[in-house]
């Protein structure tokens, strides 16, 4: 099969041709060549980002899919990696049918305030602890577009 140009790749993999370009940056797929202004990328590539996509839409950062590609092109998936993400998935399916029941019965609930019934109240102490939770995380950092004046690139501030 003949090489394809970014545009051909973007509309059979259904991926804009900007992520593309940033996928490369990042290592996650090579182009092999030019065609005039246009990347030209092996057919193979549509395989690699289907993986991209799996690995996102199972929530897998894109440090941790890039970590997937060996040198050479060969795919290393790590199958602990896999099984630990499949036990998060597992929590979060937990958590979220546990909310999508508490919502469905308030839905429907006789009581005549929701403040009124034990089920609803449940669900609020649930959603209070989850909130607490979070807040003791310390925000992040904003991430900087341009190094700070008389600063390279990956230089810090103390």
């Amino acid at each position: 099969m003949r090489d394809l140009d970014i545009a051909e790749v973007a509309r059979r993999s259904g991926v804009a041709a900007s992520t593309l370009r940033f996928y490369e940056a990042k290592g996650l797929i090579a182009s092999v060549g030019r065609r005039g202004l246009r990347r030209l990328f092996d057919p193979g590539v549509l395989e690699r980002l289907a993986l991209i996509s799996l690995g996102r839409a199972a929530g897998f950062s894109l440090d941790e899919i890039a970590r997937v590609f060996a040198p050479g092109g060969r795919v290393r998936i790590d199958r602990r990696m896999l099984a630990d993400k499949a036990e998060e998935l597992d929590g979060t399916i937990r958590k979220l049918s546990a909310l999508r029941e508490g919502l469905r019965h308030a839905a429907a609930c006789p009581a005549p305030s929701h403040l009124e019934c034990p089920r609803f109240r449940r669900l609020l102490g649930l959603a209070a602890a989850g909130t607490s939770r979070r807040r003791k995380t310390p925000p992040s950092r904003p991430s900087r577009t341009r190094p700070a004046a008389g600063k390279r690139p990956g230089q810090h501030r103390p």
